[in-house]
């Protein structure tokens, strides 16, 4: 009775927990700590979606049970913002359920399609659940690049060669958490082409498709490739499009088979979403859509802020292409602390809150993930902070205009 359960050994301890309690204490203490740790938006819904959500709540009959695929004009709603926004065609019937988030979708789709000692093809770094998923459903997951580019393709050749038993799906997540990657419709033709030819199923995570910084080249869906449908599901949120991360909706679409099969293990686990929140995330997908470029252009100031100070203060970050969040490789002054040893100093001395890079896989080391979850104020404040940092350290060497650089 002292031993811990079987799925519960398979987790690591939880990377980010010594961050989050050094975090806690600070805040205790009355320290003020700009917390740039967490992918949490901090902006308002849509001033039209809160209404509706309000209006429906004063419904009496929109406090029963939901259904766990999503009401139909929810369905609708998404095939609608699908065939708009990347000219791919869905069946809101068999092709579109809603999940409770993104993350749960994975989750449950992961439990559904897994045989134990089954091989998944994850890249590493990343987001936990794209690997934890598959590892509590009993599965062994092989890393693979993180880049979208030859070397992940070529990563996933061998993997195929190589894995026993042959790996029967594969992860991917552009634009990406943590790293900010973008990947382009070429390479997931390349991708596409990988899994019909060696039978594995993709699972697309597009969370972040509506944050971008190239206006000319918004991110597109895997599923607009010819014949993606056949090997390919695609996960989407409302948690950072329309800031509304706290309501918990997203949604699986593509290949009906796998649809079909969430569609089933959901219908034991859950009666989906509030049905109130349901209908808001109607009006937010068929209403006005300025708020989505509003959000996008202030990502992209805090951004700019965030780097032109982490750039003053002699630290170098390569500039996102899209996300919420920056990937920066730890200043050589400090790298052999490792990423989790790092954030807590920064957090000590500097008062900003970072999430260590091992805590999206071993691969992730070196890194950490900085969050655009302040505004530009706070910023600001932050970057001067970590400039006195680096300056007390002697790590506050000039740098290049990176951003200038990206910008020209």
């Amino acid at each position: 009775m002292t031993e811990e359960f079987h799925r519960i050994r398979r987790l690591p301890p939880y990377v980010f927990a010594e961050v989050n309690k050094a975090k806690a204490a600070a805040r205790a203490a009355g320290d003020d700590i700009i917390d740039l740790g967490m992918g949490n938006p901090d902006s308002a819904p849509p001033a039209h979606v809160v209404q509706k959500l309000i209006e429906t709540v004063g419904n009496p009959r929109a406090h029963g049970y939901s259904v766990s695929r999503g009401i139909p004009g929810l369905r609708k709603a998404m095939a609608n913002y699908y065939e708009r926004r990347f000219n791919v065609s869905l069946d809101p019937e068999t092709e579109v359920i809603a999940t409770l988030g993104s993350k749960e979708g994975l989750a449950n789709l992961s439990a559904a399609i897994t045989s134990p000692g089954d091989t998944i093809l994850v890249p590493n770094p990343s987001y936990p659940i794209h690997q934890f998923g598959f590892i509590i459903a009993g599965a062994s997951v092989r890393s693979i690049p993180a880049t979208p580019d030859e070397d992940m393709l070529r990563a996933l050749d061998r993997a195929v060669r190589h894995s026993v038993p042959k790996p029967t799906a594969l992860i991917v997540n552009f634009p990406s958490n943590p790293t900010a990657f973008v990947a382009n419709l070429d390479f997931y033709k390349e991708l596409v082409a990988f899994a019909r030819r060696e039978n594995i199923w993709i699972l697309s995570d597009l969370a972040y498709a509506e944050i971008y910084f190239n206006e000319n080249e918004p991110p597109p869906s895997l599923l607009a490739v010819p014949g993606a449908k056949d090997v390919a599901v695609e996960f989407t949120s409302m948690s950072k499009t329309y800031s509304m991360a706290g309501w918990r909706m997203g949604f699986a679409v593509g290949n009906p088979k796998l649809i079909q099969a969430l569609t089933r293990i959901k219908s034991y686990l859950d009666y989906g979403a509030f049905t109130p929140i349901q209908v808001a995330s109607v009006a937010a997908l068929n209403g006005p859509q300025d708020y989505v470029s509003e959000i996008r252009a202030m990502y992209k100031d805090r951004r700019d802020v965030l780097l032109r100070g982490l750039q003053s203060a002699g630290w170098d970050v390569p500039v996102p292409a899209g996300s919420m969040f920056a990937w920066a490789p730890i200043p050589p002054a400090f790298a052999e602390m490792g990423s989790v040893a790092f954030s807590k100093l920064l957090l000590k001395e500097a008062g900003v809150a970072v999430a260590p890079g091992l805590g999206f896989g071993e691969y992730g080391e070196g890194f950490v993930r900085i969050g655009l979850v302040e505004n530009t104020q706070r910023l600001r404040q932050a970057t001067r902070a970590i400039k006195s940092f680096m300056t007390r350290h002697g790590a506050g060497a000039g740098t290049a205009d990176l951003l200038g650089a990206a910008s020209s």
